[in-house]
């Protein structure tokens, strides 16, 4: 079985894969960029998004951990060449997603005004924020469905479909954006806010349909869910368990940032907002070489191929650099014009601009982050991911960001947390990645 891991080779699966991992922060950012210039209420319906984000994103990203820990099997199972001891895997793990989905559904609907209390929302932003949340709340199984699906194409080698769902996907809710949140006259009244969350959900109902038609189509995989229970899903269950400690983690930081930008005031939430979308909007792009890492570790992992691991890694960590500092000298460059492409307030500009800089500073840093994050995951390593990401969160970010509040840095103190914090999980991930396989590198070779 092909071991390669040329530049070429690499390209092929990240450069598709970085276009469908921008979907979900592209959605957002496209609410954002539409709703920050309707007539009425700009500044607190991009508010609003900001918030109502922050909450699903941590949703997305503790129940999207499904992913990972499908991708991470079925390309280990691949790399043995056994992948018919887990046929049955795919569709139990995909009815589990659906599950756990709908059940955070019916637990959060009717408790949408305290969660967004929570976050500090308060007056026309909080109002705001419950109607966008209990529209945008629908698409959330359709979305899990999809990133388990996405899961699947990725144990397979194969970030090719997964492309063209996000392709379609991001279309339908771009021209839907445009219609459902300006209206069309005489035909569809202007729905602002509410027109954004019904653009958001029915393009991920159309991309939940177009990546079940590929999967049944195009690839062996059926979605037959029978019992008894394949002998891996303990396996699959302990790196979402892992994974899902960690996201905790995560989002806890996350809360912590919408939380005290919140507490400033509206200006300030809505320039957070702009920045933290255009912030993970980067992740997503740089999430490509990350699945490229994470498709290819879990299968050389599986063919037992260290040495190339190894490499594989170096190989990465010269990509994402690059990739990252070109995205940082691109924002600079055009550093006045990205803010206003979200909003004309002169207000949130004037905050977002004077802290633009340390997210566009991150990226380099971010880029080794996240490709080893997602290393670790296609190695199915979710222990690490998970200590590190507590220990960063705990240690790093909490107490920088209330120093740096207490001197009253504002939205300069949050960025600066997630700088450090950032820098605290890159750096250990290279030293373990390095200090697990060096030796059996060594040893396979003198064998």
């Amino acid at each position: 079985m092909s071991q390669d891991i040329s530049f070429r080779r690499i390209n092929k699966l990240a450069i598709p894969a970085l276009v469908a991992g921008i979907v979900e922060p592209l959605l957002s950012t496209t609410d954002l960029a539409i709703v920050g210039n309707i007539q009425n209420n700009a500044t607190e319906s991009i508010a609003a998004i900001g918030i109502v984000g922050a909450f699903l994103s941590m949703l997305i990203w503790v129940f999207g951990q499904t992913r990972s820990a499908i991708s991470s099997i079925v390309s280990q199972y691949l790399g043995a060449d056994k992948l018919e001891e887990i046929e049955d895997l795919p569709a139990q793990a995909v009815f589990i997603v659906i599950v756990a989905s709908l059940v955070i559904l019916l637990l959060s609907y009717p408790f949408a005004k305290q969660i967004f209390e929570f976050y500090n929302a308060q007056g026309i932003i909080l109002d705001f924020s419950i109607q966008y949340y209990k529209i945008r709340v629908f698409g959330f199984p359709f979305t899990l469905f999809v990133i388990a699906v996405f899961g699947i194409f990725r144990g397979l080698q194969n970030t090719y479909y997964p492309m063209l769902i996000a392709i379609v996907g991001t279309i339908v809710n771009i021209v839907l954006d445009f219609v459902l949140v300006y209206g069309i006259e005489n035909y569809i009244p202007a729905m602002n806010i509410q027109g954004a969350a019904y653009a958001s959900v029915i393009a991920q109902f159309v991309m939940a349909l177009l990546s079940l038609y590929l999967l049944l189509t195009k690839t062996t995989i059926r979605l037959k869910f029978k019992l008894p229970f394949n002998s891996e899903i303990p396996h699959f269950i302990n790196i979402i368990v892992n994974l899902f400690v960690r996201t905790i983690a995560l989002n806890v930081a996350l809360y912590f940032g919408t939380s005290y930008a919140t507490a400033y005031g509206k200006e300030y939430i809505a320039a957070y907002t702009i920045g933290f979308n255009i912030w993970l909007m980067g992740a997503f792009m740089i999430d490509g070489y990350s699945s490229a890492g994470n498709i290819l570790s879990g299968k050389l992992l599986g063919a037992k191929k260290y040495k190339i691991l190894l490499q594989l890694g170096r190989k990465l960590v010269i990509y994402g650099l690059l990739f990252g500092s070109t995205l940082a000298v691109i924002g600079f460059i055009f550093y006045t014009f990205i803010g206003q492409i979200f909003t004309k307030e002169p207000l949130v500009l004037k905050q977002f601009y004077k802290s633009f800089w340390i997210i566009l500073l991150m990226q380099p840093v971010c880029s080794v982050a996240f490709i080893f994050d997602g290393m670790f995951k296609g190695m199915g390593e979710a222990k690490y991911l998970r200590n590190l990401l507590l220990i960063a969160t705990a240690f790093i970010f909490i107490p920088v960001l209330m120093i740096f509040d207490y001197w009253n840095y504002k939205l300069n103190a949050i960025w600066i947390a997630f700088y450090l914090w950032m820098i605290a999980r890159s750096i250990p991930l290279l030293l373990i990645f390095k200090n697990k396989f060096l030796p059996l590198a060594n040893q396979q070779k003198a064998e």
